[in-house]
């Protein structure tokens, strides 16, 4: 397969994110035994689709990619949005794809997924007005409704698609300090997920006199000035005075180029932390209320993330919390701060893991550097199982047998696709129509 599209309709962080299935992509001839065996060599080619406003930092984080632009996220009039998304399709319906990646089950993902013949669709589709998702699909969302077991980094999820996945290690270059100070990311997208303007300026001052006082600079959209003036007001003014405002003053290739060489970067789970991993940039990553590191942590070695572990989490962001956002104060105690500081004490910070991120064969995941994660044991086990399930490995025998209930139900072999059930056996994409009660 030469000629492929991938479908990202998605926001800011999704697109960086589906880094490893375009290089796989990209790449896959390189990888294909069948074509060196005969001394040919096919030069892939990849097509990207995403929301008008990621164009630019698409072609940016994907050189030597072709990126279509439609409009998925509204802003415009509702006719102009149907006018440019008509010449859009048109144009993509006369592409002939030998594979297609559609990635999110969004209406307008399917719309645009069912241009093309439902057979060289991979992901969500649909088949005689009918939804289908791949198995692989089928089983993520299985293990989402056990997230503290989640098992999959979503980008190693989504490269699972492509038939060749390149090695973790070629995904993102080692994160290291590039001398140029210490870099904030204010809010993400979803205010609960954030740090409130006190704890972050407490976590920043830590990490700034860990560091010996280095520059600090500032990232965010024009929404959150009034958000910088309140952490301002946290701060001494040693740190005060010393900073770089770029909050709401950057395109994509300003924040690139503003992100590469921080010595570090304190963010929540942003698509700004996505962007810094993508350019070897430290990441310490503040992980509360719905956001959990096994799921969209920074990805490669080289990054720290902060998780809170109050029982709840991770919770649904759409859901009022019962218990006023307690997973926040984790990130106000004494013995945290004591520890972004470089002067950690004889006692962990209370509700949090210190987690530090590394590689395996399956992708990115984490080792915990301080405190307990009960749900360690059973996330290891049913990630063996995944590894076994898309042959990465030989998995040892289970300890836990509910883990395989989880992930395999029946109907994956007695509802195969169209291949037939001995085959289907064995093909983590075959399909299976999702029915609704």
């Amino acid at each position: 397969m030469n000629k492929h599209l991938v479908i990202q309709l998605a926001r800011f962080g999704d697109l960086v994110q589906t880094k490893r299935l375009v290089l796989s992509l990209l790449h896959g001839a390189a990888n294909d035994e069948d074509a060196a065996s005969n001394g040919v060599h096919p030069t892939p080619e990849v097509h990207l689709v995403v929301d008008v406003s990621l164009v630019e930092l698409a072609r940016l984080v994907y050189p030597g990619v072709t990126v279509h632009g439609v409009r998925a996220h509204g802003g415009v009039p509702q006719a102009d949005v149907l006018a440019h998304n008509a010449r859009a399709f048109a144009a993509l319906a006369a592409e002939r794809f030998d594979a297609v990646y559609n990635l999110n089950n969004s209406g307008l993902n399917t719309a645009l997924a069912a241009l093309f013949p439902p057979d060289v669709v991979r992901g969500y589709r649909t088949l005689n007005g009918q939804p289908l998702r791949d198995r692989w699909m089928r089983m993520a969302f299985r293990w989402v409704a056990h997230r503290r077991l989640s098992p999959v980094n979503l980008v190693d999820f989504w490269a699972a698609l492509a038939p060749r996945p390149i090695a973790p290690a070629r995904v993102n270059p080692i994160a290291l300090r590039g001398g140029r100070g210490i870099g904030v990311v204010l809010a993400g997208r979803m205010s609960r997920r954030s740090l409130s303007p006190d704890a972050l300026a407490a976590c920043l001052r830590a990490v700034f006199e860990g560091l010996g006082g280095p520059r600090v600079t500032f990232f965010g959209t024009k929404a959150e000035r009034p958000l910088l003036r309140k952490v301002l007001d946290h701060l001494p003014a040693s740190v005060a005075g010393n900073y770089d405002d770029l909050v709401g003053r950057t395109g994509w290739t300003d924040l690139a180029d503003a992100l590469a060489g921080m010595d570090t970067l304190l963010t929540p789970d942003t698509g700004t932390m996505h962007l810094a991993a993508h350019l070897g940039v430290p990441v310490q990553g503040f992980f509360l209320s719905s956001a959990w590191c096994h799921e969209t942590g920074p990805y490669g070695p080289g990054h720290r993330v902060w998780q809170a572990t109050l029982d709840c989490l991770p919770c649904l962001e759409a859901r009022p919390c019962p218990i006023g956002v307690q997973c926040l104060d984790a990130f106000r105690s004494r013995e945290f701060l004591s520890f972004l500081s470089g002067r950690p004490g004889d006692r962990n910070p209370p509700g949090m893991l210190g987690m530090v991120s590394t590689l395996d064969d399956v992708g990115s995941t984490w080792l915990t550097v301080f405190g307990e994660d009960a749900s360690a044991p059973r996330r290891v086990e049913l990630r063996a199982l995944v590894g076994e399930y898309l042959g990465l490995f030989t998995g040892e025998e289970l300890a836990d047998h509910d883990l395989a209930r989880l992930l395999y139900h029946e109907a994956d072999w007695m509802l195969p696709g169209p291949e037939g059930a001995a085959f289907a056996a064995f093909d983590p994409f075959a399909d299976e129509p999702v029915h609704r009660g």
